[in-house]
């Protein structure tokens, strides 16, 4: 049976930002460096294939830094952990290596400068995210207000509206945050906004992608994790920008073919913390059951690296 003719569109940029590849590679280096077992706090980037090839290799996931023996390193995931974290690691006098995204360290970073000013700070973000939790838990409690919505920047109660400052999650779409940002400044019009778009450079160029490939395709799909923020975004972007069916897998056998019957394009991204060797999986069972043509959307070329903690690059 001659298989049916489907143009797939790839987007690019897609899969791994250089956050993502410097926090799997700190910890396959401190597994080099030190020997199994290496502890991590929290998955180290959220995707269930990562951190399984991870686990086999030696690393042990845990949610809570009591969990870790004091005589084994520990490292912290690439979304960022509160200050009390690493200070409870000194004061037992762990080694530990911070894996968290240097773009996330630019927003604690921010909101402590904005408290030291005396600034309170608004946090656009979802309650419960590992950076939200990372991010807020820098400042004492109270410090720190989160706005999920525009809704709540209608009902968040503020010390002083001229002191105040706002900084996002990095991993929210610009889309999502430009309503939000006007509400604050709506609100209160001495707010002080960030430096630079805290929305991270991967974030938005995925989703730049997606909207370019979006109205080609009858449907797409975005390699990614249930609990990845990015991901779950992109789905979000592709449906907004006009594709009638955008959907999360985690792996080809995720795929609903019966949804896809009749379809003649098909547009595939995946989000920052999803591997290339996933997205590959899901373009083979595409070409086992079409005849599929491969087109890229490239909207942007990314050539951004970050270095490893000097710790690592260190003999031991």
């Amino acid at each position: 049976m001659t298989k049916p003719p489907l143009t797939l569109y790839l987007a690019a940029p897609r899969g791994f930002c250089a956050g993502v590849d410097r926090a799997i590679k700190i910890v396959e280096m401190a597994l080099e460096k030190w020997g199994a077992p290496v502890y991590v706090r929290h998955e180290i980037v959220h995707n269930k294939y990562v951190v399984d090839s991870l686990r086999d290799q030696g690393a042990v996931f845990v949610e809570e830094l009591d969990e870790c023996p004091d005589d084994r390193p520990v490292i912290f995931s690439a979304h960022g952990v509160p200050k009390a974290v690493p200070a409870a690691a000194a004061q037992r006098e762990m080694i530990y290596v911070d894996a968290t995204c240097p773009l996330v360290s630019k927003v604690h970073i921010e909101a402590q400068r904005h408290s030291d000013n005396g600034l309170q700070m608004i946090m656009i973000g979802h309650a419960g995210h590992p950076e939200t939790v990372g991010t807020m838990g820098q400042l004492p409690e109270g410090e720190v207000l989160l706005v999920e919505t525009v809704a709540d920047v209608a009902q968040v109660q503020v010390r002083d509206p001229d002191k105040l400052a706002f900084v996002t999650q990095t991993t929210l779409s610009v889309d999502d945050t430009a309503d939000i940002v006007a509400a604050l400044y709506d609100r209160f019009p001495a707010i002080v906004g960030p430096h630079k778009e805290d929305i991270c450079y991967a974030t938005t160029n995925r989703q730049e992608a997606v909207k370019a490939m979006a109205p080609k395709c009858d449907a797409m799909l975005v390699v990614g994790a249930p609990n990845s923020s990015n991901s779950k975004r992109l789905v979000e972007v592709g449906a907004r920008a006009g594709c009638n069916y955008a959907q999360l897998v985690q792996r080809a056998t995720d795929i609903d073919w019966r949804a896809l019957e009749g379809i003649t394009s098909m547009g595939i991204t995946a989000g920052a913390s999803a591997p290339e060797v996933l997205i590959a999986e899901v373009i083979d069972a595409f070409k086992d059951r079409y005849d599929a043509t491969v087109e890229m959307v490239v909207t942007a070329e990314e050539n951004v690296e970050f270095k490893v903690p000097r710790v690592l690059r260190e003999p031991a």
